[in-house]
């Protein structure tokens, strides 16, 4: 046989011919792809439930994988809770009379999920309106997007006067404030005797304890009505407001009460 009858072949031979050029190189096999690299364990487990990484946890027999997946669902729970308690709320929700005992009086004895401390209850913003009015268009303008600050507190509309049967117009709008089952304050007539700037109603809310400043969260723009600015201060014009804390007709550190002439409507 021609000892190049298969110059493919491996043989002493041939690879002499290879050298002096008398034969073309051999073909080489196309590498084997690599598998594709292993997932890293941070990576495979970032988008894992609570639940599917205490599993994780549980079965893996390495003491630092463990450790790293129960790090990854200790930032979960608390990633999951915090975005609980920042969506409770988030707008201003209207109510009928028949509802106010439940939304507004029960509501605000409620702790939050997972509160600390026990008995704080929630705060709760009642506004009472005149329908068409400009003090009250003005003032549920400005609880919307307090709304949106203070996710955590429950704010929520209703018609004065279905409310409250023949409730004055010249009491409305009206601000009712809820902590653990007590009004602790109550303004009436806002606005009526002069402009009311928004950092003057976050001011009240703030000193009345209904929201909190540890709370406060920036809305997000895209989610306002075009017409609404938010022209709010900042934590700095809230906390010295001083006069912007201190309600037209009323008292923010009880339980206010309208003019003696008024006094039927119990509030």
């Amino acid at each position: 046989m021609n000892p190049i009858d298969n110059p493919n072949e491996d043989t002493e031979f041939n690879d002499i011919l290879r050298q002096h050029g008398i034969l073309p190189a051999r073909e080489t096999a196309p590498a084997s792809p690599s598998p594709p690299p292993y997932p890293k364990l941070e990576e495979s487990i970032q988008d894992k439930s609570p639940a599917a990484l205490a599993a994780l946890a549980e079965d893996t027999r390495d003491e630092e994988e463990e450790r790293i997946i129960q790090g990854y669902r200790r930032q979960r729970l608390a990633d999951l809770k915090k975005q609980e308690r920042n969506s409770r709320f988030g707008d201003v929700r209207p109510i009928g009379r028949e509802d106010y005992a439940r939304q507004v009086t029960e509501a605000s004895n409620e702790d939050e999920p997972g509160a600390e401390e026990k008995g704080l209850g929630t705060g709760v913003i009642v506004c009472l309106y005149k329908e068409s009015e400009t003090q009250s268009v003005q003032l549920l303008a400005q609880l919307r997007i307090l709304a949106q600050r203070y996710p955590r507190s429950k704010f929520l509309s209703i018609v004065g006067n279905k409310c409250i049967e023949n409730y004055p117009d010249r009491l409305q709008p009206t601000l009712i404030l809820y902590r653990a089952g007590d009004v602790v304050a109550q303004v009436v007539s806002w606005g009526k005797d002069r402009v009311r700037e928004p950092q003057e109603l976050e001011a009240l809310l703030v000193v009345s304890k209904v929201v909190s400043m540890a709370d406060r969260v920036q809305a997000d723009d895209s989610t306002k009505p075009d017409n609404e600015e938010d022209d709010l201060s900042d934590e700095e014009d809230i906390r010295l407001g001083g006069k912007a804390a201190t309600p037209a007709r009323g008292n923010v550190q009880g339980k206010t009460t309208v003019e003696d002439d008024d006094s039927d409507f119990d509030l």
